[in-house]
């Protein structure tokens, strides 16, 4: 009877601490969008200045290495969590 028991016990952590990483992933997963959300922003915000040609492409390399540096922690955050 105290085998049964402890085996619940286990079983019930092993629930809770997975519904904590669902939850971890949940968080995670929501930054990422709004910070590809923030990029867009920056995207148009950019759009609307009349700047030079040179700051034009130095807005856009800001925009692309803003991208490439999220998709990274995006995969990053997949990596994570299939491990667990």
């Amino acid at each position: 009877m105290n085998k049964n028991s402890n085996s619940q016990k286990e079983e019930q952590k092993e629930m809770e601490s997975m519904e904590m990483q669902d939850d971890d992933w949940a968080r995670d997963w929501s930054t990422i969008v709004e910070i590809f959300r923030l990029i867009d922003e920056l995207k148009e915000q950019f759009d609307r200045l009349e700047v030079s040609y040179l700051r034009e492409l130095q807005q856009k390399i800001l925009i692309l290495n803003l991208e490439k540096y999220t998709w990274s922690l995006q995969n990053y955050i997949l990596e994570k969590y299939s491990k667990g």
